[in-house]
């Protein structure tokens, strides 16, 4: 009897050890899933902060991005590239045109594609042909692009004149279809106050890694750093200012020249609306670099070519 009572109390005690254990797992577990639910927001939350930081607020200024472009082989894969970078700024209105006398297809196919016919417009203007680089003419050697981007800029003070564009206001970029940008520049260009010139820095332009605005320690622009042709009365890249398009309509005059020296359109367009020590910086107090002036390479189409000449395309039903 006793050794019973005793077999019972050891299996009692057992029990309890096994209990106690399933217990402290049991709540050793709870634990656990609190500290993988908390980790998983504090992943969340940090996802969403840096994709916020790397997206733009929808809220600001139109940005009318102005893009001349004309017809290469890389025109298509230039421009596609620059339609996802629009496509992630919800403010930007694309402003198209092309050296051309007509619209082309291409771009429009590429528009709808994108889904960005509701913030784009279509437009053409042919460079004259005494303008016109020939054969294997430098790219330096005569202006570009002046067409088209004062044809872009009539159609903005047309378009905001009818729309009550004084009254909201929005932002003019110039931005080249052969360029590398970082969202986060619109970010910067959507802080452009009325009546004023943004200005940052632009990587690989120049001769340089970098050049950029000059900041005294009010933040007040001195000047630039630029190694070619420093005494330019702006000697910066079309890609490192935008305009509020509020001195646009107030300066009909300012646009673009056929009639000026190499490297000097933009102080063409910039001497009519504002100076430098009144141009506003951007970008971190231009430490930051979010545009770089890259260029892609012609690609080599000898075999093409070769196949041309023999009346057939590599390309025939297919747009490239």
């Amino acid at each position: 009897m006793n050794q019973e009572i005793r077999i019972k109390t050891k299996h009692f005690y057992a029990l309890l050890v096994i209990l106690g254990f399933l217990l402290i797992y049991s709540l050793s577990s709870n634990r656990g899933c609190d500290s993988t639910t908390d980790q998983t927001q504090l992943d969340r939350r940090a996802f969403q902060e840096n994709r916020e930081a790397f997206i733009p607020n929808q809220k600001g200024p139109t940005i009318y991005a102005i893009t001349p472009t004309y017809a290469r082989p890389v025109q298509k894969a230039e421009l596609t590239r620059l339609s996802h970078v629009i496509r992630l700024v919800p403010n930007v209105f694309w402003v198209i045109v092309e050296d051309a006398e007509h619209t082309t297809t291409l771009v429009t196919n590429l528009l709808r594609r994108s889904g960005l016919q509701d913030r784009s417009v279509q437009l053409s203007a042919k460079t004259p042909t005494n303008f016109k680089l020939q054969g294997k003419d430098p790219n330096w050697l005569k202006p570009r692009g002046v067409e088209q981007r004062n044809k872009a800029l009539e159609w903005v003070r047309q378009h905001m004149t009818e729309n009550g564009g004084r009254e909201r206001h929005s932002v003019v970029y110039f931005m080249d279809d052969d360029n590398t940008y970082s969202t986060e520049l619109f970010a910067e260009i959507s802080k452009i106050e009325r009546n004023k010139v943004g200005v940052w820095p632009v990587g690989l332009v120049g001769g340089l890694m970098v050049e950029k605005p000059v900041l005294n320690r009010d933040e007040i622009v001195l000047g630039f750093n630029s190694a070619w042709r420093p005494e330019r009365p702006f000697p910066l890249d079309m890609a490192g200012f935008a305009i509020s398009s509020d001195l646009l309509l107030d300066n009909p005059q300012a646009q673009f020249s056929y009639e000026v020296e190499r490297g000097y359109q933009e102080s063409e367009i910039l001497r009519h609306l504002t100076i430098v020590h009144e141009m506003q910086p951007l970008a971190n107090k231009c430490t930051e670099v979010l545009v770089w002036h890259t260029r892609t390479e012609a690609p080599k189409l000898d075999a093409e070519k070769q196949l041309v000449k023999s009346g057939k395309h590599s390309d025939t039903g297919l747009e490239v």
